[in-house]
C-alpha cells in the first residue's frame, strides 16, 4: 500500500463506479417466451424444461423468493430489478454507475435438451438487447451461452460479438465436467478471438451442485458454497492448460468472494512444485497464470472480524485483479462508499470500483 492513504473517501458517486453483478429480472413470467421460436414454446408448454438441477422450475431455497432487498421491489410493480426506471432512480443514478454490467441468471446454461439450452439462451441475449441494453447506453450485457453444447456456443458468441454491448461470455462454474477439459475449448477460442472475458457467476444455475458433496440442506450452505465451485474450475483451468493454449484468454470469477483466493494459489503452487512433471504442458507457474489473466469481482466482500486484516488480504489478492459489484437487486448487496472499510490509496480505490473494468472490458 503507497503511503498516502484515502481514509475518508469521497462518495464513489463523485468518481464514477463501474458495477460488474447486476440481475435484471423479468417482470412477469413467460416474458422470456415473446423471445422464442414457436417450435420451443411450445416444447416448453407441453414437455417442460428437464435438467440435472432439482431447483429449476421451483424457487432455490428462499433466496430467489424473498432474498432481495425489501426497499428494491418497483413501486409500479413486479420482481426486484425487473423495470429500468426504477433501477436508474435506484442504483445508476445516486451511484454514479458509469457502466453497468448485466448478469442474467438463465437456464439455459444447465437444460438437458442442449438444443433448447441454446434456444433460451439466444432468447435471453435478445432480451438483454431490448428490454435492457437498447433503454439505457450505460448497460452493458452477456453473452449467455449453452456451454455444455460448446458448438453452439460459439455460434452464439459470433452472432453477437459485433454488439459491443455485450463485453463478456457468461458460464456457469456449476458444470457437467470441470472447466479445463477440452469439451469447453472452442468456447476459450472464440473467446480469445473476440477479446471478450469469460465471465464465471457462482450463483447461476447449471447442472450440478455448489459443493463437491452434492445437494445441500439449507441456504446457509448454499450461499456459503458460492466460492467452492469457482476455485475447482479455476484449478481445472490452470492444470489443464486453458491458459497456456489461450495466453489471452480473461476469466472472472464472479459473486464469490476473494479471500479465499490467495490461499488456493499458495496450494497451487506448492503441488505444482511437487508434481510438475505431470502436467508438462504447463510452461509457466500457477502464479503466472493467475497473474495475466485471472480477475474476481469484490461482493460479497469477506468481513474479518479484525477490521485491518482485510487489508493484508487485499494486497495478497492484488487490487489491479478485484472488479467492483453490488450484486443488486440482492440481499447481500455492497454499496461502493462502505465496501472496504480499510484505508485504500486514491488509486487503488478507482482501480477497484472503475478503472480495472474500464480496462478489462475495452470501456473507454
Amino acid at each position: 500500500m503507497d503511503a498516502v492513504l484515502e481514509t475518508d473517501h469521497p462518495a464513489a458517486s463523485k468518481a464514477g463506479v463501474v458495477d460488474c453483478d447486476i440481475h435484471p429480472a423479468f417482470s412477469k413470467p413467460g416474458e422470456l417466451a415473446a423471445f422464442l421460436p414457436e417450435r420451443w414454446k411450445a416444447h416448453v408448454r407441453d414437455f417442460g424444461m428437464p435438467t440435472p438441477n432439482v431447483y429449476v422450475g421451483a424457487l432455490a431455497y428462499p433466496r430467489l423468493a424473498h432474498g432481495m432487498r425489501r426497499d428494491s421491489y418497483p413501486p409500479a410493480g413486479g420482481p426486484p430489478a425487473s423495470d429500468l426506471s426504477f433501477m436508474q432512480e435506484q442504483l445508476l443514478d445516486p451511484l454514479n454507475i458509469e457502466f453497468g454490467i448485466l448478469q442474467p441468471l438463465s437456464t439455459g446454461h444447465g437444460t438437458l435438451n442442449l438444443e433448447l439450452g441454446a434456444a433460451l439462451c439466444q432468447a435471453t441475449n435478445d432480451w438483454q438487447i431490448d428490454k435492457w441494453l437498447s433503454k439505457d447506453a450505460r448497460l452493458r450485457g452477456s453473452i449467455v451461452v449453452p456451454q455444455e453444447d460448446a458448438a453452439a456456443s460459439v455460434r452464439e458468441i459470433e452472432r453477437r460479438a459485433p454488439d459491443r454491448r455485450f463485453v463478456q461470455i457468461s458460464v456457469t462454474p456449476r458444470s457437467l465436467e470441470p472447466l479445463g477439459r477440452k469439451r469447453y475449448w472452442l468456447i476459450y477460442e472464440a473467446a480469445q478471438h473476440h477479446d471478450l472475458p469469460i465471465s464465471m457467476h457462482s450463483a447461476a444455475y447449471g447442472a450440478r451442485a455448489n459443493t463437491g458433496a452434492g445437494w445441500t440442506s439449507f441456504y446457509i450452505e448454499e450461499h456459503f458454497a458460492f466460492s467452492h465451485a469457482a476455485q475447482t474450475n479455476l484449478a481445472s483451468m490452470i492444470f489443464e492448460g486453458v491458459f497456456e493454449a489461450f495466453p489471452n484468454l480473461k476469466v472472472i470469477l464472479v459473486e464469490g468472494g476473494f479471500a479465499w483466493f490467495a490461499p488456493l494459489i499458495w496450494r497451487m503452487e506448492r503441488e505444482w512444485e511437487r508434481m510438475q512433471a505431470e502436467v508438462p504442458h504447463l510452461k509457466r507457474r500457477p502464479t503466472d497464470y493467475v497473474r495475466d489473466c485471472v480477475y474476481l469481482t469484490t461482493q460479497p466482500v469477506e468481513e474479518p472480524p479484525v477490521n485491518r486484516h482485510l487489508s493484508d488480504i487485499l494486497r495478497w489478492v492484488g487490487t489491479e485483479r478485484l472488479l467492483f459489484s453490488t450484486d443488486y437487486p440482492h440481499w447481500d448487496f455492497d454499496h461502493p462508499d462502505h465496501a472496504f472499510k480499510v484505508p485504500l490509496t486514491p488509486q487503488e480505490r478507482r482501480a477497484i470500483l472503475r478503472d480495472n473494468a474500464v480496462k478489462l472490458f475495452r470501456l473507454a
